[in-house]
């Protein structure tokens, strides 16, 4: 290895460090304000890079029929509860956001040439039917059992975690895809070829922290969340609502992972189950935040992403193993110099 081939590796260590940085702030934000360790994080990026490709493919994306066959559930269920205590607009607007959108978006992909449109607006529908899903996964799956104890919530994690990949693989099928590059650019710096795709990866990941670090420090619904991950039951003695705060939490993690899949489907293949293992490495850089500093969490990201880069070159049958094995010093750590509280259910 000489210093070209350190730059290289390093160039691709931070790209793949700022996804994994954005995947394990949400999976801190999730475990901090619902309890849940969000598994299937890895799924949104898989189903937000592969509805994009069926798009640009000219094929009406199938994540629709799931968007509307969720849509359905909680209509049913918030909607008959309306109902039943008399609150007739409230029904009206649990059918309209849960029923009547998905609807809309499904007739306008069916009459619009989705492949002939610009990238941006791509992008945009990909995330209009990719990211809705996540506070419709919170009611139907963790809404009703919001208050069980951790263990039963992380089972129903891998349940929905195998429940989409299996469902990944019937609306992608086995193949993989990948989307064209944002910007065919690239840039010189020195011995480096920084790509324009690069680029885009690593400014849009900045531009999204800030975004989410002002998001929770100047706006209502930012500070609600901060307090709820800091004390539940007092954030709901003060009158937030811990539905609400679980379902804005599920928004905030289904965006982060749709637009990460989004950003990396130009630069990897991507198959119906690679967001598993893209997961499981952001889930790798958020234990290293001890899944409540996001700080820690982010720059654990970049050490996993610099790990991996450097792993593929001197061992490259072994860097996933390499990877993950970097979780077992830190839990050590942990466990010696923390004391270990038992959870009030």
């Amino acid at each position: 290895m000489d210093a070209t081939i350190a730059l290289i590796l390093g160039q691709d260590g931070i790209t793949n460090g700022a996804i994994y940085a954005l995947l394990a702030l949400a999976l801190v934000l999730v475990f901090a304000v619902t309890r849940v360790i969000f598994i299937q994080q890895g799924e949104f990026v898989a189903y937000g890079a592969l509805t994009l490709a069926m798009m640009q493919s000219g094929t009406l994306p199938a994540t629709v029929w799931l968007l509307l066959a969720m849509g359905v559930l909680v209509t049913v269920l918030d909607g008959a509860k309306a109902l039943k205590a008399g609150q007739m607009r409230r029904a009206a607007g649990v059918a309209g956001w849960n029923l009547a959108y998905p609807l809309a978006l499904a007739g306008l992909l069916s009459a619009l040439p989705a492949n002939e449109l610009p990238l941006a607006l791509q992008v945009i529908l990909t995330l209009a039917i990719v990211v809705p899903m996540g506070p419709m996964m919170y009611r139907l799956m963790y809404q009703p059992i919001a208050s069980a104890p951790v263990l039963i919530l992380l089972i129903v994690s891998v349940a929905l975690h195998i429940a989409m990949v299996g469902l990944g693989l019937l609306f992608f099928g086995a193949e993989g895809q990948r989307t064209p590059a944002f910007s065919d650019a690239s840039f010189e710096l020195g011995p480096l070829m920084v790509s324009g795709q690069t680029i885009w990866v690593l400014v849009v990941s900045v531009l999204l922290i800030v975004a989410l670090y002002q998001f929770f420090e100047r706006t209502l619904y930012g500070k609600a969340l901060r307090a709820t991950a800091i004390n539940r039951v007092g954030a709901q003695l003060m009158g937030i609502s811990p539905t609400l705060a679980g379902k804005l939490t599920f928004l905030l993690a289904a965006f982060i992972g749709a637009l990460s899949g989004v950003l990396i489907a130009p630069i990897t293949t991507i198959y119906y189950d690679t967001g598993f293992l893209i997961g499981l490495k952001g889930f790798v850089a958020a234990i290293i935040g001890g899944l409540a500093s996001y700080p820690l969490a982010a720059a654990g990201a970049l050490v996993v992403g610099l790990l991996e880069a450097f792993a593929s070159f001197w061992a490259s049958a072994y860097k996933e193993v390499i990877v993950f094995t970097l979780i077992i010093p830190v839990l050590l750590w942990r466990s010696l110099t923390s004391r270990h509280v038992e959870e009030e259910e």
